[in-house]
């Protein structure tokens, strides 16, 4: 067995709190997690049991490290470009209760980071409740798709699969990392649980492909090579990297027939076909999707505060879709440096890990390579309020700082945990 195929247990906290062996404080994570895959109304239920952990593991006594507080330092700032935008508006309207939606989407990140940190053995947890859900509202877009029931037709949008979401752009990136996440427990895991990991891998597939987001499409196939190569990269079994090998070409092939399968429908082959255009009608408008883009870097120029957010829409029509106008017109240039930081502190630390041998090395790496399809992705989509985009990036810095304990506790030579990955790995 290599080291990446090891099992997974409930490992020992690295920096325990007073919460770190509460069965009912693990479980709300998974709870939450699970609860992110229902986002019809606003507050969610995933904002409002949130808000509620967030204070009780404070309470309770949840540790910050500096990692976690640098991360809330970069969101607060985030948001007081924000802000500063905002005071540039005659008229406030809404955008108090939008700013303070992005400040708590940016703490919830700093949350994520701290709870992991404090126990990794919640990242289990986490994703099986990420999984059940994203299943879950799989299973409500496909029926809506195709009219299973009455009243089906709320889990859709404009003939699009949307699941429990607003919008089936958000629907589809939000299955990325669940479908990672199956396909490593396929390659890796015991054989027993492998139908039912595939049936749920089918049915989150499927539930994306009627999404018909050429950004999901597109998020999962760049986060799949990422995922594909970094397996490869560190697998350190020849007979593994064959298994890898054969593995990625059965799976193009079944993908490939599936295709073929559904675009024998033809609802399904029509929307495809409007779908798979790389530059749609509203994309290359006059005051298209890129015409946008090319508008709001010039008014960054002459508006270093930004414009306030929410105005761009009001007044050219649409959102900017894409995060960095939409950070220099709504947050101003201060926002965009923030987030610009942000990213790359997010990109660099993670890509760091993504070769050590760490018991969170097969989380971090399903995690990792959904959280770059997303940064590509948001060169044409806003997710400055996407609640998952917050949840990634959290467990990525949680996963960095539970690399600086590691190395600290190494340097102290102190011995790692014997129910950790390498022990079980030997």
């Amino acid at each position: 067995m290599t080291v990446a195929a090891a099992p997974l247990p409930d490992f020992a906290p690295v920096r325990a709190d007073p919460l770190a062996n509460s069965l009912l404080a693990r479980w709300s994570i998974g709870l939450i997690a699970f609860l992110g895959a229902f986002v019809i109304n606003e507050p969610a239920p995933y904002e409002l049991l949130l808000l509620v952990i967030m204070v009780l593991f404070l309470m309770f006594g949840m540790r910050l490290s500096g990692l976690a507080l640098y991360l809330g330092i970069l969101m607060i700032v985030f948001n007081i470009g924000g802000m500063l935008s905002m005071f540039t508006m005659p008229d406030y309207k809404e955008i108090p209760l939008y700013l303070a939606v992005s400040l708590f989407l940016g703490l919830s990140s700093v949350f994520w980071a701290a709870a992991i940190e404090n126990n990794m053995g919640r990242l289990r947890v986490l994703m099986r409740g990420y999984v059940v859900g994203a299943a879950i509202t799989s299973v409500l877009g496909i029926a809506g798709y195709f009219g299973a029931f009455p009243g089906a037709e709320l889990f859709t949008l404009y003939d699009r699969a949307k699941g429990a979401f607003q919008d089936p752009n958000v629907f589809g990136p939000f299955l990325i990392l669940p479908a990672l996440y199956l396909t490593y427990g396929l390659l890796y895991r015991s054989v027993t649980l492998a139908p039912v990991r595939m049936a749920f891998l089918l049915i989150i597939l499927l539930g994306l492909f009627l999404s018909f987001s050429r950004g999901a499409w597109g998020g999962l196939a760049i986060a799949g090579v990422i995922f594909y190569a970094t397996l490869l990269m560190t697998e350190q079994s020849e007979q593994m990297r064959a298994k890898l090998i054969l593995a990625g070409v059965l799976g193009i092939a079944a993908l490939a027939g599936a295709l073929i399968v559904a675009l024998q429908f033809d609802a399904v082959y029509d929307m495809f076909e409007q779908r798979a255009r790389v530059v749609q009608e509203y994309d290359g408008a006059q005051l298209g999707r890129f015409a946008r883009h090319a508008i709001g870097f010039q008014w960054a120029l002459e508006n270093p505060l930004g414009i306030g957010p929410l105005e761009f829409g009001q007044i050219l029509g649409e959102d900017t879709h894409n995060i960095w106008v939409k950070a220099l017109m709504a947050y101003g240039w201060l926002g965009f440096f923030a987030y610009l930081t942000l990213t790359a502190c997010t990109l660099v630390g993670g890509a760091r890990l993504i070769g050590r041998i760490r018991p969170w090395q097969p989380y971090l790496l399903c995690i990792y390579a959904t959280y770059v399809g997303h940064i590509v992705l948001a060169w044409v989509i806003d997710v400055d309020h996407w609640r998952h985009v917050y949840l990634l990036i959290g467990l990525i810095w949680g996963c960095m700082a539970l690399e600086v304990n590691h190395q600290r506790k190494a340097a102290a030579g102190a011995a790692i945990p014997a129910n950790g990955m390498l022990a079980n790995a030997a």
